[in-house]
């Protein structure tokens, strides 16, 4: 899977020049994004089946601030997956210099119950369990 990459906006830093905090959450959001249309599974096709993925936690550990108008490359891996959640791991780095890591848990569901990935959409459970195998985290 290819790096999900983008440019800190001037608009997402805080008074001192330095990316606010609360930013990062929302470009670990966007990698996932990007990783699921990369397979195939857009936000817009998974909802339109009736699927949701909430987020059961997360935890960030901030490494190297980032300015305006630096540019982000965030690789994306899975760390847990279970046939009812997956976690996946973010490394947020600028000009090869890890600046954030990260962890996301979330877990599956249709019509508010959850969901058995690996019965409702084998493609989907299949193409995270061969990025888990090449995720080094």
């Amino acid at each position: 899977m290819r790096p999900y990459i983008r440019k800190i906006n001037y608009y997402e830093c805080d008074r001192m020049g330095i990316t606010h905090h609360s930013n990062y959450i929302r470009f670990m959001e966007e990698a996932r994004i990007c990783y699921l249309e990369q397979l195939g599974y857009g936000f817009e096709k998974l909802e339109a089946k009736g699927l949701v993925s909430p987020v059961l936690g997360i935890n960030i550990s901030y490494k190297l601030p980032t300015t305006f108008p630096d540019t982000l490359q965030i690789e994306l891996g899975i760390v847990q997956l279970t046939s009812l959640k997956v976690g996946f791991s973010y490394t947020m780095s600028v000009n090869g210099k890890t600046v954030c890591t990260a962890t996301s848990t979330h877990c599956f569901m249709k019509e508010g119950h959850p969901v058995i990935m690996e019965r409702e959409f084998p493609d989907l459970y299949e193409a995270m369990v061969e990025l888990k195998q090449h995720t080094t985290h």
